[in-house]
């Protein structure tokens, strides 16, 4: 069984022609109440696909990023048990449209990081993997990969980032035809804020386990004033600094759909960088990535975990 964790996201900015700001003009771009994403945006984002023996296809399943022309960053637990081979699931890039004119790459090495524990799944932290593909991916003004942070770098608080995904827009409502890739802008959180709301939510009877909820290697963003929804999870968040996309966090868990002031959880890329460098090496032409349009107040809604029939 391949357990999932999930985000969906309000609606914010707009789109326009060429290579459009976020934030500008009209959008339809979203995860859960958000709105489509418009040709040569985010073209490091990944569809991770784990074929369904019910239905014969490769479906996606998660989310992931571009990261070289050989690799791709996802989280963990959307690779299910460890026994699962590499052959086992496929990338696809460079894809607005779900499943339109599909050319996947297959997969040659799965690096999950030593630290994550199966058994405790997300919430136990190191949510983060390393996918080699077979061959590199043939890079194009819609397929390239992003910039990754260096370890030191710090996400302030109130720093606006975007979130992509080809999840659920709702509780029980997936992403309505032609599946395009949705977006999001969330406002990071403190890790003590967001540990305060969790703690709220999950009580326990020590307080050493609850101090323990959002870990170092955690990001925090947005406000969760919607619900959780599948097929985003390992999808990447990015920021602007200094004219280029650079992305911060790997989707990875939170709480369920409805549940007010809850932030979405992300592996925080920088705490994982010496490792992701023993595997990777630098690729200095990653993608500058759209035009920043501002970092406005935004919202994002949090992620639970779905079960997936392997």
């Amino acid at each position: 069984m391949l357990w999932l964790l999930l985000l969906t996201l309000p609606c914010l900015g707009g789109s326009a022609s060429g290579n459009p700001e976020p934030g500008a003009g009209r959008e339809q771009v979203g995860i859960v109440g958000g709105c489509d994403v418009s040709a040569r945006r985010y073209p490091w984002q990944v569809s991770l696909r784990f074929y369904s023996m019910k239905e014969g296809t490769w479906e996606h399943i998660c989310g992931g990023s571009l990261i070289h022309p050989e690799w791709v960053l996802t989280a963990a637990h959307c690779l299910g048990p460890e026994e699962l081979e590499a052959c086992a699931f496929r990338v696809q890039v460079g894809q607005l449209r779900l499943y339109e004119d599909d050319q996947q790459t297959k997969v040659a090495e799965i690096l999950r990081h030593p630290q994550y524990n199966e058994s405790l799944s997300a919430p136990g932290g190191a949510d983060i993997a390393l996918l080699k593909l077979e061959a590199p991916v043939p890079l194009s003004e819609l397929i390239h990969p992003v910039s990754l942070p260096p370890a030191s770098l710090d996400v302030p608080s109130g720093k606006t980032c975007w979130v992509t995904g080809w999840g659920d827009i709702g509780h029980g409502e997936p992403l309505p035809w032609p599946l395009r890739l949705r977006e999001a802008k969330v406002k990071v959180r403190s890790n003590v804020i967001c540990n305060h709301i969790y703690c709220r939510r999950f009580p326990s009877n020590t307080t050493e386990r609850s101090e323990q909820v959002i870990k170092g290697g955690m990001l925090c963003a947005g406000d969760g004033n919607h619900g959780p929804c599948p097929g985003d999870a390992g999808g990447p968040l990015v920021c602007r600094w200094n004219c280029t996309w650079v992305q911060v966090g790997v989707v990875s868990w939170g709480t369920s759909c409805g549940h007010g002031d809850f932030p979405g959880v992300y592996a925080r890329v920088m705490s994982y960088m010496s490792w992701i460098r023993q595997h990777v090496p630098p690729f200095p032409r990653a993608a500058g990535g759209p035009r920043d349009g501002g970092d406005p107040a935004s919202r994002v809604d949090t992620l639970r975990p779905s079960p997936v029939p392997a």
